[in-house]
């Protein structure tokens, strides 16, 4: 059987743990060992293989790997409480102008003021909420 077989069955053989325990650098070995295939398909000797396969695999570990623990750290940028309304759309409920008003903002009556003093929303009338202070929502 020729050598580059033997490297695609090593990463298969890498894959399957891969899949089972979700561990990532088993990934980066497996695409080495995908990289010492092609390498052994081209005609290469074994110690050729051998280097792509642990060039390639290192490599894949030194740059990918802390990028991707990185990434997993921060986590998804879910917004919420107040940080979830700012930028959400509300219809004036009663008219809303520098000085107060009402809107409905996901399903809830809020208090609610123009940022700019001279504006005013009529009943009906779509919003968006800049901010929130306190309880009231500052809307354009």
């Amino acid at each position: 059987m020729d050598s580059w077989i033997w490297w695609l069955l090593a990463a298969v053989g890498l894959g399957i743990p891969l899949v089972i325990t979700a561990m990532p650098e088993l990934a980066m070995f497996a695409v080495g060992a995908l990289a010492a295939a092609g390498v052994a398909g081209l005609g290469a000797g074994a110690v050729w293989q051998l280097l792509t396969f642990v060039a390639v695999s290192v490599g894949l570990l030194v740059v990918v790997r802390p990028i991707a623990y990185r990434q997993l750290r921060k986590g998804p940028q879910i917004k919420m409480g107040i940080e979830a309304l700012k930028g959400a759309t509300a219809v004036v409920a009663e008219q809303v102008d520098g000085e107060g008003g009402r809107i409905k903002l996901n399903g809830e009556i809020w208090s609610a003021r123009a940022l700019n003093p001279g504006s005013v929303y009529e009943p009906g009338q779509q919003v968006d909420v800049v901010e929130i202070q306190g309880a009231t929502a500052l809307v354009v």
